[in-house]
């Protein structure tokens, strides 16, 4: 982690706190929805921590259960790498715009209150 990722830096405690609320937000995601890293890191307090959101649920022991699937970047883009996100997004009913990336005006979630 460096300076030009985070410029506002955690402390352990803040760290912790941050972990939770982003898993709690995840497990509230609808399924047929996705929401975004940046929505996530604002709703938990860190708008500039969208990056630790996706390693939030990249490491976290547990983060597996939740439906880790359901978010993607700005963009619509699923996680490099992990070809079963979009089938798992497609089961639930989630469409894909021809270039690849869910088509966010149907699908994108905002939470309203946590």
């Amino acid at each position: 982690m460096n300076n030009k990722d985070y410029p506002d830096k955690m402390s352990a405690l803040q760290a912790r706190i941050f972990r939770d609320d982003v898993l709690n937000i995840v497990g509230q995601i609808p399924r047929g929805s996705v929401t975004t890293y940046g929505i996530i890191a604002a709703w938990a307090g860190w708008p500039s921590h969208s990056r630790m959101v996706g390693r939030i649920l990249r490491y976290t022991p547990g983060a597996e259960q939740k439906p880790c699937h359901r978010v993607v970047n700005k963009e619509g883009r699923t996680a490099p790498g992990w070809v079963l996100q979009r089938m798992l997004l497609e089961d639930e009913g989630v469409t894909f715009k021809a270039n690849g990336h869910v088509d966010m005006q149907r699908h994108l979630w905002e939470p309203e209150t946590i």
